[in-house]
């Protein structure tokens, strides 16, 4: 029985982690770079949605309360994800594009805005730990069943519409995607957007069933997502998906023994030996470059 409880924990818990790595692959399959601020959006995201929640009744009115709180989370950080795109990775591309630097200023770009929001939640929220309501009694199916509808939901977007064909474009090659037509600056700027909505509804159903928001949350779970997203094939949706399911079970499994406090350890160690033998993630697939 304590092995099924850990098993329906660790799907929903790996669905979370799910939600906010498929921001980070979604990011890396367009432009080959690592959104560090994107843990940080994941934790302004439950800001928004506590204080709709808390305006709109909480537990008074909970289905209004949560979906209320879900969507507005959305949006405002789909907001957040387009500007902090035009104001901080756009101007840094345009200047560093075919330069040695191309790959790594970007990065430092990233890590700078991740402290930036982090510090700036701070002086707007203060340190302290605000408390979520408690909306339903049992969260984490539909946490789970939430995870796996946004995967399917991401994977038609990308396969089977325009906006979905020019990502992969792209992806491919930046210079020929523009030649053809696909609006690049747009195209970037929708992916952040989406990449970020989705870490909305991962940072709601993540408070809702076990957190409080504080600013500093954002930073384990997302770096679970960012292994998740490794662990799977960066770059890949379904892979995603697998990552933060695999991470959730052994982390909930492992709590069931006395080697509570190694769940990171082993985390990472499954990390490197699937690395090892698949340098691409387990869904993942190698890709030559031409230098």
């Amino acid at each position: 029985m304590r092995i099924f409880d850990a098993l329906i924990t660790g799907l929903a818990q790996g669905g979370m982690i799910a939600l906010v790595a498929l921001g980070y692959t979604m990011v890396f399959g367009v432009l080959k770079m690592i959104n560090f601020a994107h843990s940080e959006v994941f934790m302004m995201a439950a800001y928004v949605g506590l204080f709709v929640i808390t305006a709109v009744g909480g537990a008074a009115h909970p289905l209004l309360a949560a979906a209320a709180g879900t969507i507005v989370a959305m949006f405002a950080c789909s907001l957040m994800g387009i500007t902090i795109e035009r104001v901080a990775y756009r101007p840094i591309r345009a200047r560093t594009r075919g330069s040695k630097l191309a790959r790594v200023t970007p990065l430092v770009t990233a890590l700078a805005v991740s402290v930036l929001l982090q510090n700036l939640a701070q002086l707007l929220f203060t340190a302290r730990y605000r408390p979520y309501p408690q909306l339903f009694r049992n969260t984490r199916p539909i946490i789970f069943v939430v995870a796996i509808a946004m995967m399917v939901f991401l994977e038609l977007v990308v396969k089977k519409t325009w906006f979905g064909k020019a990502m992969r474009a792209l992806s491919t090659n930046e210079e020929a995607a523009r030649l053809m037509g696909v609006r690049t600056s747009r195209t970037i700027a929708m992916t952040f957007a989406l990449g970020s909505s989705l870490a909305a509804v991962g940072a709601v159903l993540y408070c809702l069933d076990q957190s409080q928001a504080y600013p500093t949350m954002g930073f384990k779970i997302g770096t679970q997502a960012f292994v998740a997203a490794v662990l799977g094939g960066i770059g890949n949706i379904p892979g995603a998906m697998l990552g933060g399911l695999l991470i959730g079970i052994i982390g909930e499994m492992v709590k069931l023994t006395s080697y509570s406090g190694g769940v990171d350890v082993l985390v990472f160690v499954v990390l490197v030996l699937v690395l090892l033998a698949r340098p691409a993630g387990l869904l993942g697939t190698a890709r030559v470059e031409k230098v």
